[in-house]
């Protein structure tokens, strides 16, 4: 039985919009050094921050942080958004985007804002792939799964990153704990939400208090107990792979539980989204997670009857 227990953030959420005002756009991610007209009249700049290369993930108590941001015609909330994640300290490893084929110039938005951002287009279509692909991409020691539409709140990474820290395998956001909540989800969502909660917590004897949260981190090391479809396998002529879409999040967390791994959950404040419109739709969604719940269950059922019959 996988086990849930709440932590309480590391640091208080800030109240009010999150990053800096729309267009002000810093142009390091970490403090820059002091600098300003050399002898000759030139402008001395720091270089321009690159990743360090991690191709072994190892957990330690100052994990390299990678932040996977899917994103499709979200480049003005990406200007607002990333900056906001590269302020947060310590500062994260890497920020990746993985663009889903946007038509707004997403991915110029993306590296105009945070030159050293980087930058990926995902093999297929859906959020599911998209997350994939970043997983894939990924040089850190911890993956935070991150929206690009502004209702995550960046200063919250070092809670999720404190709570692998001490001891979690994934640190799972909640909106309904104490020191959670939020400024968006609606009294029909919420209901959806507390009885989706209740099927998966007897179907995977969890404590789940919010499933269909995404704001959620976890070790690198776990990426191939996950099993996520093969980013380089092709796309069914119709439809798309299991797990390619955005029952992603609902893979992700029965997956995990399946696996007998640490849970810890993190209480989160969800914002509204900055620019554009929600891609969710209730009662589609909402099925889309019942079933992802059962075929999950089924799933899981198989495995352990494998197991012991070898």
């Amino acid at each position: 039985m996988s086990a849930v227990s709440p932590v309480r953030p590391a640091i208080t959420p800030a109240r009010g919009p999150v990053g800096p005002p729309p267009r002000v756009v810093p142009p390091y991610a970490t403090p820059p050094r002091q600098f300003g007209p050399s002898p000759n009249g030139t402008m001395h700049r720091p270089p321009m921050r690159k990743p360090r290369p991690r191709p072994y993930p190892r957990r330690s108590a100052f994990p390299a942080v990678s932040v996977i941001v899917p994103v499709r015609n979200e480049a003005r909330n990406l200007e607002i958004v990333l900056p906001a994640i590269a302020a947060v300290r310590p500062a994260v490893h890497e920020i990746i985007v993985v663009d889903g084929h946007s038509t707004d110039d997403s991915i110029g938005a993306a590296r105009r804002t945070l030159p050293w951002v980087r930058v990926i287009t995902q093999t297929r279509k859906g959020k599911g792939n998209a997350m994939a692909c970043g997983f894939a991409a990924a040089t850190g020691d911890v993956i935070v799964m991150f929206d690009a539409d502004g209702s995550a709140d960046p200063t919250e990474i070092p809670a999720f990153v404190s709570a692998l820290v001490a001891g979690a395998d994934f640190a799972k956001g909640t909106r309904f704990a104490e020191g959670g909540g939020s400024d968006d989800i609606t009294l029909l969502r919420k209901t959806g939400n507390a009885g989706l909660n209740g099927v998966a917590n007897a179907l995977f004897g969890t404590s789940y208090t919010d499933l269909c949260y995404g704001y959620n981190a976890f070790w690198a090391d776990l990426l191939p107990l996950l099993e996520l479809p093969d980013v380089n396998a092709p796309a069914p002529p119709d439809g798309m792979l299991w797990g390619d879409g955005f029952e992603i999040e609902t893979v992700l967390n029965c997956r995990v539980a399946a696996a007998d791994l640490k849970i810890t959950e993190v209480p989160s404040v969800e914002r509204q989204r900055i620019f554009g419109e929600t891609n969710l739709r209730t009662f589609a969604d909402g099925t889309r997670v019942l079933r992802t719940l059962l075929a999950e269950h089924r799933r899981a059922d198989r495995r352990k009857k494998d197991r012991a019959q070898r």
